[in-house]
């Protein structure tokens, strides 16, 4: 009996039953890999962990948040220890991490020193500054005699 070469006679022990459950190949030669959801071996020497971040990255971060919040004099600090932090860390070939912290605190710096300058030119321009140094040079005035 001649059959299509696409289509193949009916065999009642194959079509009868669903396919039987995965089996996983032969283990290799370093073992059995893990079941999901089992951990990862632990391998001699510990296990590989995350460098330790830079001392003065989460430092420039607050300095940026304060210098970009408060318009305060916090904010160059902020770029100066910001970008000193990022050259360390790139510097360490991977032994330090907080990069992402010290460049958020150069970029908060960067804008914190732009708004305190835009401020202290508004305070200027509209005279604010005047009336303090005025009377603050009237203070000290000589007058003679009379």
């Amino acid at each position: 009996m001649a059959t299509p070469d696409n289509h193949q006679p009916f065999d009642p022990h194959r079509d009868a039953y669903p396919p039987g459950p995965f089996y996983p190949p032969p283990p290799g030669p370093y073992g059995a890999p893990p079941f999901p959801g089992a951990p990862y071996p632990v391998y001699p020497g510990g296990p590989v962990g995350v460098p330790p971040e830079h001392g003065q990255a989460m430092t420039a971060m607050i300095l940026g948040i304060v210098g970009l919040l408060c318009f305060s004099p916090a904010a160059p600090f902020a770029i100066w220890l910001g970008h000193k932090a990022m050259r360390e860390i790139d510097a360490s070939g991977g032994q330090l991490s907080g990069r992402g912290k010290a460049q958020a605190a150069f970029i908060m710096g960067i804008i914190g020193t732009v708004l305190l300058v835009l401020l202290v030119t508004y305070l200027i321009a509209t005279g604010f500054a005047q009336g303090f140094v005025k009377g603050f040079g009237e203070g000290f005035r000589i007058t003679s005699g009379s």
